[in-house]
């Protein structure tokens, strides 16, 4: 297609994030959002009737519709794989969210079967677009803080979600981890060839130990070099969605930090550099981040040009979590080299 043509995309999952994609890609000047599908046939008809598109009786409609150019795929985790491999045997491009399965064989066979794909495979590491994050990362690129040394992660979520969330998001380091492992590698500039965990259950015990997750932990992942990325998590946080990256080179440091809805600060004899809370969540959070995602990806695929969060980016996130698994059950560092 050519770059002042609109791209055509279809939308897979009407769920949360589902529909806050839909909502993005109907504000893209580029974009043609032209119908959508979930299993949940009412949530596909809410989205569909409130931007005025169609609904698909199935996602083989979809991927049978020669109008459509690529799809967004935010359904459930363990459709991703057979969508994306879909996808590409009908010759659209991709954009789908993380993970791309739970078990890292599945994602393996998908690898395989989309060899030779020459549209773009675009994974949902929104993180990398956020504008303070790419600030950093090209700070540190452009010599401001000399040769990289430490990365430190902080992400830790507001709120417990709900108990039926835990039940099917696969564990806390492939559903929640997996996006400071990408943004990990993604600010280190060199892959990750040693992973230690621990992790706790100091929120909700019982409920954790029932159902064999933590909502608590803490990494540190080594590269040949010797540079080390320092990430940890939390479930909750008293004080809002708390998101920070800080990189400390050998002549300085640069931080992408918090947000709130304003900047002001409040001083008085009781306070001091009072603010506003933290954004509520990470929608609020990363909006930048969702819509420059969205523009990356319509950029790729109307000049077929590289994307900047791929398949093999999301394959070694995956691995960095099972790495982490295997470190927190032999209570020692794992070598990537051990993880397949």
């Amino acid at each position: 297609m050519r770059v002042n043509e609109m791209t055509k995309i279809a939308l897979l999952g009407c769920g949360r994030i589902g529909q806050m994609h839909a909502d993005n890609l109907m504000a893209h000047p580029k974009v043609e959002l032209v119908g959508v599908f979930d299993i949940y046939t009412p949530a596909s008809q809410e989205v569909a009737d409130q931007h005025g598109v169609r609904v698909y009786a199935s996602p083989d409609d979809v991927f049978a519709d020669h109008e459509i150019d690529a799809v967004l795929i935010a359904t459930a985790t363990p459709t991703h794989a057979d969508f994306i491999e879909a996808a590409v045997a009908a010759d659209k491009a991709v954009l789908c969210e993380k993970p791309i399965d739970l078990n890292l064989d599945r994602v393996n066979i998908c690898a395989d079967r989309i060899v030779g794909c020459t549209r773009p495979i675009q994974l949902g590491f929104n993180r990398r677009f956020d504008p303070g994050h790419k600030a950093a990362r090209q700070a540190m690129i452009d010599g401001e803080i000399g040769d990289l040394h430490q990365v430190i992660i902080t992400s830790r979520d507001p709120d417990m979600p709900p108990r039926a969330y835990y039940e099917s998001a696969g564990g806390m380091f492939r559903d929640m981890t997996i996006h400071d492992f990408d943004i990990a590698r993604y600010m280190l500039g060199e892959e990750p060839t040693e992973v230690f965990a621990t992790a706790s259950r100091l929120i909700d015990k019982p409920m954790m130990d029932e159902l064999d997750d933590y909502d608590t932990a803490m990494f540190v992942l080594t590269t040949d070099s010797g540079k080390q990325c320092h990430i940890n998590n939390s479930r909750t946080a008293a004080y809002g969605y708390d998101q920070r990256i800080e990189l400390l080179g050998e002549t300085g440091m640069v931080i992408s930090d918090n947000r709130t809805p304003h900047g002001v600060k409040r001083y008085s004899n009781k306070i001091a550099e009072a603010a506003l809370p933290y954004e509520d969540f990470f929608i609020e959070r990363y909006k930048q981040s969702f819509d420059a995602e969205i523009d990356s990806f319509v950029r790729a695929v109307a000049s077929n040009e590289p994307v900047e969060a791929s398949f093999e980016d999301g394959r070694q996130a995956l691995r960095l979590a099972e790495a982490a698994y295997l470190s927190l059950k032999e209570k020692r560092a794992v070598g990537m080299a051990e993880i397949a």
